[in-house]
């Protein structure tokens, strides 16, 4: 089998999903996973698609064709999720005023303990009570067997605080 992995990107408006997914089944491809969002009007998203080899080179040609329709942008990338056996998985909760920066904070912290992002969501709220907007975000991490978790913990506290975030380990 061949692992597919395809990034759609589009104007948002109905039938994007049923166009791909209908081309994957065409070709005997697996629609695995995926994780796909409508975000100030554009479309985007990722999707992991198995093919048996024999059917790979169809199942690309066919999907790059819906991109000449200017169906949507789309990229094709062949490879295997490769993963970390001893790796644990730590979810971060991160909570605080919106400002510039809290993504690059974060991510340059997990970085530097050679944390690899998973999963990442974001969202911007207006602050019922406060006023102003509120940032949340939600992130996924797979941790190295060699981390030195306190030291992880220590630099997230030292970060949140400078930022004036809550961030929560679970």
């Amino acid at each position: 089998m061949t692992t597919l992995i395809l990034t759609v990107a589009g104007a948002d408006r109905p039938g994007l999903v049923a166009a791909v997914a209908d081309v994957v089944d065409a070709h005997r491809g697996n629609w695995e996973n995926s994780s796909l969002a409508e975000l100030a009007g554009t479309f985007a998203g990722v999707i992991e698609v198995s093919v048996a080899a024999e059917h790979s080179e169809g199942l690309q040609t066919a999907l790059r064709e819906l991109q000449g329709q200017g169906l949507l942008t789309l990229a094709v990338l062949a490879g295997s999720p490769a993963t970390d056996a001893e790796a644990e998985v730590l979810e971060i909760r991160v909570l605080g005023n919106d400002r510039s920066g809290i993504v690059r904070e974060i991510s340059n912290v997990l970085s530097a303990h050679e944390l690899s992002i998973e999963e990442l969501a974001t969202e911007t709220r207006d602050a019922a009570m406060a006023g102003g907007r509120l940032f949340e975000a939600s992130v996924i991490a797979r941790v190295p067997a060699s981390v030195d978790l306190d030291a992880l913990r220590r630099d997230l506290e030292r970060i949140a605080t400078e930022i004036q975030v809550d961030i929560t380990l679970a």
